[in-house]
């Protein structure tokens, strides 16, 4: 006889009579657990077991669109989220530890996921070009047109006229070059990024050198050469230090062409980032784009070089305007693309080159000093005075193209995403 004790336990009814409470707890308690019960736990209810939540891991993809949420929110196909990693520093080798084998294929996963998300939400849309504005193909005209105007002013005016003419021409130059750049494919389309404006402000201030040295430069080192100069600078051949017009003329007017130049890489290179399957290929792509509109730019610049010497009646100096065009082309197109470091220290490079010449011609005249001028007077009687600055910016210009040729031709230099300087 059993006791008390038992009557409590719950257990399976035994005929036809209803389930009662004890007998739901009965079919709640795991197998076994009604023949493992002690009389003095009758009296309690049986304990139910709960099954132990499975630890996982966290899901280090879902972590990382957190991160860059708004990347995948609005980009239209997996490698503009793949370039966005890129310019994030997410490499091939940073995929791996996401279980993929480079960074497109996980841009896949995560865009296939945003699309999930999103399914219900409208989803932004991209142009995928860029669209040519008025406003700024004007504003790229500006500087040729101003600068085309103070020439005629220059040689028409005498004495006081001229002087005004000359500084209002310079000043609205200066400003209308200001405003062409800041507007247009040669903009910078990010200066919100550490040291960008201290950057941009370099550059700027170095491209000013380089310009004032191809209208004044090359007449003041061939004047100092010579033992000069003994009078101030002047347009006519008398002049003992000449001013050279044509180059600057040229460079002005090549304004325009350098900003339709940036706008069809610009506009080529996106397309080719909505028609790649992955970085590599857009890489191989972009790089003919990148050297094409280059070339291109240096032939216009070349042809209105030709036209401003025979107008004007001077030499077109093509060795130093071009190697400077081509220098302060791929300076902003590094700039306009967010890569303001490079630029900045290249320009500088060849402005402190052309600066050191000059100084080392005026060195020389100091007694025992004579071996300073040496090097710059043997090139100056070798090729002339364009030498100098022929020579410096084009070793400027061939370190740029080299390093715009790996960082323009990225997937991340043309989508829609904040780049590193």
């Amino acid at each position: 006889m059993s006791g008390l004790g038992e009557l409590d336990r719950p257990g399976a009814p035994g005929g036809a009579e209803a389930w009662d409470e004890r007998s739901g707890e009965w079919v709640a308690m795991p197998e076994g657990a009604a023949a493992s019960a002690v009389p003095e736990e009758a009296h309690a209810p049986a304990p139910s077991r709960r099954p132990n939540p499975r630890r996982t891991g966290a899901d280090p993809v879902k972590a990382l669109m957190h991160r860059h949420r708004e990347l995948c929110a609005r980009a239209v196909d997996p490698l503009e989220i793949a370039a966005g990693l890129e310019a994030h520093g997410v490499t091939d080798r940073t995929a791996t530890r996401f279980r993929h084998r480079d960074v497109f294929s996980l841009a896949e996963e995560m865009y296939a996921r945003a699309a999930h998300d999103e399914e219900t939400a409208p989803r932004p849309t991209t142009p995928t070009a860029i669209r040519t504005h008025t406003s700024w193909i004007l504003l790229t005209l500006l500087p040729g047109a101003l600068c085309a105007a103070t020439v005629a002013a220059l040689r028409l005016t005498h004495g006081r006229a001229h002087a005004i003419a000359l500084a209002v021409g310079v000043l609205a130059g200066v400003l209308a070059l200001r405003a062409a750049l800041a507007r247009g494919p040669l903009a910078p389309t990010d200066g919100t990024l550490p040291g960008s404006a201290r950057h941009a402000s370099g550059s700027w201030a170095w491209t000013c050198w380089l310009v004032a040295y191809a209208l004044l430069g090359d007449g003041l080192l061939d004047a100092a050469v010579a033992g000069g100069p003994d009078g101030p600078p002047g347009a006519s051949a008398d002049s003992s230090w000449t001013v050279a017009t044509a180059p600057v003329l040229a460079l002005s007017l090549a304004c325009a062409p350098a900003a339709w130049c940036a706008h069809l890489f610009a506009v080529s290179a996106r397309r080719r980032l909505d028609t790649s399957r992955g970085l590599e290929e857009f890489t191989a792509s972009a790089r003919p784009l990148l050297l094409g509109a280059f070339a291109l730019f240096l032939s216009a610049l070349s042809a209105l070089l030709a036209v401003c010497g025979v107008v004007l009646g001077e030499s077109a100096a093509y060795a130093q305007t071009v190697t400077l065009g081509a220098l302060l082309l791929l300076a902003r197109l590094l700039t306009a693309h967010g890569f303001h470091h490079a630029p900045a220290v290249v320009l500088a490079a060849a402005a402190a080159a052309e600066a050191a010449a000059l100084a080392t011609v005026f060195a020389g005249r100091l007694p025992g000093c004579g071996f300073l001028a040496t090097p710059v007077e043997t090139a100056v009687d070798a090729w002339g005075p364009g030498s100098i600055p022929a020579l410096a910016c084009a070793a400027a210009a061939t370190a740029l193209l080299v390093h715009a040729t790996r960082t323009l031709t990225r997937a991340s230099a043309h989508a829609p995403t904040d780049r590193p300087c």
